[in-house]
């Protein structure tokens, strides 16, 4: 049994996940335990669901838990999938008082981007990693040797006059019933604004897209090498747990 274990817990907007991470390889310690998120997810609701999920485990230690959100100081800034009344909320504190021990929080983008960055697709990449989430919205973290700009929601950027997200999300090519083919182009679009402002050594693509990665990254039209995430639905618990310290 490995001695370098830390914790994590990813709020998502149908589901909160948790487990026992290996610090030194970023694998889980058995299998993940998940419950339904509250609805409507309160900050209060999801604490009690957070405490089911640490008790699961009998885990004593610090955690780290991630909201989709941006998250400045332990307190909430935003509500994306999550209940309004987030929006202010010192989820470290809520979550410490709940769970009575220490509680880091943290974007659930920017936990994928630093389990990525160490253990993932960009973990012998030097330069500027990228990473990009692509679902409801477009969630973002952008690294440069393991040190993370928090907070970056590059989804919200305006490209032609709409916000990035509201044309390349793989939910606009859900909702719109575009073709791989038709949506690369939009994705294409976004990627080369992001180029310009960011230069970035390589993207890193996440979401459930990132599956078929073979069906749309070979049609983008881009200069900087794009790669599909390495630990997938792993990637926030990975990354919460990197939050809380450990490791």
């Amino acid at each position: 049994m490995a001695e370098n274990l830390g914790f994590g817990v990813d709020i998502g907007g149908s589901g909160i996940k948790g487990g026992v991470v290996d610090m030194d390889t970023g694998e889980l310690v058995g299998e993940r335990f998940k419950v339904l998120t509250p609805q409507p997810s309160t900050p209060e609701a999801c604490a009690e669901a957070v405490r089911e999920v640490v008790d699961h485990f009998d885990w004593q230690g610090p955690v780290g838990v991630t909201v989709p959100a941006v998250v400045t100081k332990g307190t909430v800034r935003s509500a994306a999938n999550i209940d309004a009344g987030w929006v202010g909320t010192d989820a470290d504190a809520l979550f410490t008082e709940a769970l009575g021990r220490d509680v880091t929080v943290l974007n659930d983008a920017d936990a994928a981007g630093l389990a990525e960055d160490r253990y993932g697709a960009g973990r012998d990449v030097e330069g500027v990693v990228l990473l990009l989430t692509l679902g409801t919205g477009i969630g973002s973290a952008l690294l440069r040797r393991g040190t993370l700009v928090p907070n970056t929601e590059f989804g919200h950027i305006e490209v032609d006059g709409k916000e990035a997200e509201h044309r390349a999300a793989s939910s606009v090519k859900e909702r719109k019933g575009w073709s791989y083919e038709r949506w690369s182009k939009e994705v294409s679009r976004v990627f080369q604004e992001y180029e310009k402002l960011l230069w970035p050594d390589l993207i890193i693509v996440g979401g459930g897209v990132s599956r078929k990665a073979e069906k749309w990254v070979p049609l983008l039209d881009v200069r900087t090498p794009v790669t599909p995430a390495a630990l997938l639905n792993t990637a926030g618990i990975v990354g919460a747990a990197m939050a809380s310290g450990r490791g």
